[in-house]
This record gives C-alpha cells, structure tokens and sequence, in this order.
C-alpha cells in the first residue's frame, strides 16, 4: 500500500474489537494534551484509528526545521499486530521509500502488543536521526548515506526545503511550482557555491606549485 493509498483509504473502526478502540481513543488524547517531543498528533473524532500525526524533523539532522505528516493504519486485530507507518510527505531517507513506507523493526519483527502508538511515533521520529541504511527501502539514499553522506545529506535537506517547509503545507498549485522553482533555485545556488569553493581551492594549488 503507498502513502496514497493509505491517505485516501478509509480507517474502519468495525473490523477493530470495540475495548481496542476505547483504548486507542485514550492514548490519542493524552497524546494531544501531553504531546512527545517533537510530535503533535491530531485527534479525528469520528474515527480515532484514523492516525495523523506531524513529526518535527530533530536538530542536526538534514530533516530539521521541517514537519513531516506520518500516518498509521492499525490492522483488525491490532495491538497482536503492529501498525503501518506511511509518510504523506516527501522525504529522502534510506529507510522510507518513495512512496512513504516505513520501514523500522518496530513496527515488524520486534512488534510487542504493548508499545502503543506513542511508542512507535517516537522510533519514527528516532529514525530520522539514526538511519539503518543496510535494510534500506530508498536504496539511492541507502547508497549515498554509506559511501558519500554529504551528497546525501544535501539532496535530503533540499528535499526538507522544498516539501516538508510549514509553508508548503497547502495544496495549491500555483503555490506547489513555486516550491518546485525554489528547490531549483536552492539547487542552483548549491551548485554554484560548489563550483566557486573549487575554483578557489584550483587557484591555491596553483599558487603553490607556482612556490615550488
């Protein structure tokens, strides 16, 4: 399933047992009025299996001063089985793929009945910070953070500015080229910033050598 489909597919509270819903409901408020760190969870008062969530994107990380919406499907006989994690926005990281899918132990093998969806946001957003990109669903971001990081890490910041921006949060078009033509323009400067620091340091050996 991609974060498409998971966005536009409908949670149904029928196939869950009714004492699960109770009991999600009330982890999601508390999670509203006592928010982790770095994550606002919204509550959908029609159906609280319906799980949104904003993850802010930690310090030091490309990802940071962006916000990222994750979204988790619970299965019908959860919590024996774990939730699905999809981002719905863009990201580039070794361990989500193009589509958004997430993919972290948690939420497969070392699954346990009683980590709750508090629990499985926090190693969502953990994993923004410490990737494990030998099991890598993105295998050019899994590729680029083992062998040359800082492209790595710039090509996942630009996609931090272009997408996950507060301000790219509308659906507008217009306002959805003009996103794109700033990651050009972010592209650009980058490049031509590059190309200035190499030419300088072209100039130093030059200047060197000219001393030998």
């Amino acid at each position: 399933m991609s974060a498409q489909q998971a966005g536009s597919s409908s949670s149904s509270n029928e196939n869950i047992s009714p004492a699960v819903v109770l009991s999600v409901a009330k982890e999601i408020r508390k999670l509203c009025t006592e928010p982790l760190d770095g994550i606002k969870v919204q509550l959908n008062e029609e159906d609280v299996t319906d799980i949104i969530a904003e993850i802010h994107g930690p310090d030091s990380t490309p990802f940071e001063g962006g916000v990222y919406k994750v979204k988790l499907t619970l299965p019908t006989d959860y919590p024996h089985a774990p939730p699905k994690g999809f981002f719905l926005t863009r990201i580039f990281h070794p361990n989500i793929s193009k589509t958004g899918e997430i993919c972290v132990n948690t939420l497969k093998k070392d699954w346990k009945n009683d980590l709750g969806i508090g629990h499985v946001l926090q190693v969502v957003r953990c994993l923004l910070i410490n990737p494990f990109p030998e099991s890598a669903l993105n295998e050019e971001a899994g590729k680029l953070f083992m062998e040359d990081y800082d492209t790595y890490f710039k090509k996942a910041r630009m996609f931090t500015e272009v997408h996950a921006r507060a301000k790219v949060s509308s659906t507008n078009s217009a306002e959805a080229g003009e996103d794109c033509a700033d990651g050009e323009q972010l592209e650009k400067r980058q490049k031509a910033a590059d190309s200035k620091a190499a030419e300088k340091q072209r100039l130093a050996k030059k200047k060197s050598l000219k001393r030998l």
